[in-house]
């Protein structure tokens, strides 16, 4: 697999803490120079970005990185990012919900979210490393019943990031219509090239262009 056609599917990602917009534009630079799926940046930079990168795939964060908003202001921030420019709407669920089995209630938070998307792309961050193998089952029918484009692993900031296990069991209960974003800890070639490989279709990774581009 060429480096060309890896990037292609790479979220060119910046969201920690004390990202700069020097930070952010640098990204944004290295992703049209080096033809990524999208860059993935922190919502208040979604606007500047847009206004400096018109022709740039924006995909930002909502309910991040720990995922308790409550419904309506995830609703909010979602339909704010959008209005300012965001192409793609990465959330993340109540993980507390899946642990109370909740998850009529994760599935209707989704559908919420979706809605306010309408025809661009929702990813559903469901946090793996916090879930049991029946709850991240359970997650997968909340991502297909609600109408989710994507589901994805995992923030970055949880304890554990992606593993080929989790895309594995995803691939088994996800629907027809879902596809998988892998995130968190892909660091070099070799792990891009397996998770491609076993059917993923983004990686979110602040590495892959230091690794693969220009």
């Amino acid at each position: 697999m060429d480096n060309k056609e890896i990037l292609s599917h790479v979220d060119h990602t910046l969201l920690k803490a004390t990202s700069t917009w020097e930070q952010i534009r640098k990204i944004c630079e290295e992703a049209q120079r080096n033809h990524t799926a999208a860059i993935c940046i922190p919502p208040a930079y979604v606007k500047q970005a847009r206004e400096n990168f018109p022709e740039l795939k924006i995909a930002t964060v909502i309910g991040f990185p720990l995922g308790y908003n409550t419904t309506a202001v995830k609703v909010f921030e979602t339909k704010e990012a959008i209005r300012e420019g965001a192409d793609e709407i990465d959330m993340v669920i109540n993980i507390g919900w899946a642990k109370d089995g909740l998850f009529d209630k994760i599935t209707d938070e989704i559908r919420q979210l979706k809605e306010a998307c309408g025809d661009l792309i929702l990813k559903v961050i469901v946090e793996t490393c916090y879930l049991s193998e029946e709850e991240k089952k359970a997650v997968c029918r909340c991502v297909t019943d609600a109408g989710a484009d994507y589901i994805k692993t995992s923030t970055g900031f949880g304890t554990a990031g992606a593993t080929i296990e989790d895309v594995k069991l995803f691939k088994e209960y996800i629907g027809p219509n879902v596809r998988i974003k892998a995130a968190g800890g892909i660091r070099t070639k070799e792990d891009m090239e397996a998770f491609l490989e076993e059917g993923v279709d983004r990686i979110g990774c602040s590495a892959a262009v230091s690794v693969l581009g220009e």
